[in-house]
């Protein structure tokens, strides 16, 4: 709501031309357009536009797991408008996550002989014990196994509420933002600094369509699955306290428990279903955490860093808008040279010190770093005040497509 009053605010005051010279050399560059179709957009189109993608690249794309049976429609709207939230914030955490996922899904089909849906579909905890407890530890695997391959993948398919189809639509979506704002760049036209921000959650929301091509979308209730296994009466990790206990002093380890959790830890004994960022763990996913938080989060600060000499109407906001996406583009890279230098360290150093001084490096760095993504959030709306006169000039799609 307050996001539409936001838009609702710029576009009246961007209708106020009157003794302002940039709008006035707005309404004089909207004048030159021919007035033909495609030939000019108003700043609603602008905000409509981007405003349309980023919910299709932070809503719409996000794969939940299955949730707890017995939540009713309204704790379900405020779990995924947390997970939202959390895309809106930190994308690269959602990557890391569906990365996680997909590294686990691949594995679990590699061993078991199974679809990469069933992999998905038990990492997401949809499978569960007749006593409503998810199957999602590598213990629990093989004593349900013949149960879960018993499954169909399209009686899985059929619980999700997205086809091929409509992942593609969407998909295509932010495939074609992207495709209109290289099409500006081409033709030398101005992009706002909202199309920046707008394209890098584009961008980062097709690394995450793709990772989770496989995983059934917004599915409410798991299935249940019977363990056959005669010898074994109990499920394997009933009658113990399946915790993982004791950290690891493995650098990789302890850096990938500050950035999803130690999911080591977590028994599916203790609750009717998984954690929300929850995937079976391993080893290669701790890696893909890791590479995927930092990684993805240079990319993404570095889509910023391309509005650098952007216009913008004050030179306090353009210096703001430099550093602080300055910021989410180098500080990932920080923390990987820091986490190499203390892996090649590890045989003069303990790990335990090597980890203080990370975990210190990280605290410091996290409060320049969560500032500087509200920064680069609010700012692109501020700026729309005083939008770069060709920045209403549509693109000529006639230089592309003849005969359009």
């Amino acid at each position: 709501m307050l996001l539409w009053i936001l838009v609702f605010l710029v576009t009246r005051q961007s209708g106020i031309t009157q003794g302002h010279p940039d709008l006035l050399s707005r309404a004089s560059t909207e004048a030159l357009c021919d007035c033909t179709i495609n030939s000019c957009r108003s700043l609603f189109d602008i905000i409509w536009g981007c405003l349309a993608t980023t919910f299709a690249c932070t809503w719409v794309a996000l794969h939940q797991n299955v949730p707890d049976p017995e939540l009713g429609w309204f704790s379900l709207l405020l779990r995924k408008l947390k997970m939202m939230l959390v895309t809106i914030i930190a994308p690269e955490v959602i990557v890391a996550f569906a990365a996680r996922q997909l590294i686990s899904a691949l594995r679990i089909s590699q061993e078991f002989n199974v679809s990469k849906t069933h992999g998905f579909f038990c990492t997401m905890g949809g499978f569960v014990s007749k006593e409503g407890y998810p199957v999602s530890r590598d213990k629990q695997l093989p004593v349900y196994m013949s149960a879960i391959q018993a499954i169909k993948e399209a009686d899985i398919v059929d619980k999700s509420k997205g086809d091929t189809l409509s992942k593609g639509v969407t998909l295509a979506q932010g495939l074609w933002f992207v495709t209109k704002c290289a099409a500006r760049v081409s033709q030398h036209l101005p992009i706002t600094e909202l199309e920046v921000a707008t394209l890098a959650f584009a961008v980062i929301s097709t690394f995450i369509r793709l990772l989770w091509w496989w995983k059934p979308l917004d599915v409410q209730q798991p299935l249940i699955v019977v363990r056959h296994n005669v010898e074994l009466d109990l499920d394997p990790l009933e009658g113990r306290h399946e915790t993982a206990g004791t950290h690891t002093h493995d650098l990789v380890d302890r850096l990938f428990d500050m950035i999803g959790g130690p999911h080591d830890e977590y028994s599916p004994l203790s609750s009717t279903s998984v954690p929300s960022f929850y995937s079976i763990p391993t080893k290669e996913d701790k890696l893909a955490s890791i590479a995927g938080v930092f990684g993805i989060g240079t990319i993404f600060g570095g889509i910023h860093c391309a509005a650098w000499n952007a216009s913008f109407p004050s030179g306090a906001e353009m210096w703001t808008w430099r550093i602080s996406s300055a910021t989410i583009a180098t500080y990932p890279i920080l923390i990987i040279l820091i986490t190499i230098w203390g892996v090649v360290l590890d045989n003069a150093l303990h790990a335990d010190t090597l980890f203080v001084w990370l975990n210190g490096f990280l605290v410091i760095g996290t409060v320049v770093y969560i500032p500087s993504r509200f920064i680069l959030i609010i700012l692109p709306f501020t700026t729309l005040r005083a939008p770069p006169p060709r920045a209403f000039m549509d693109v000529n799609w006639s230089n592309y497509i003849p005969h359009l």
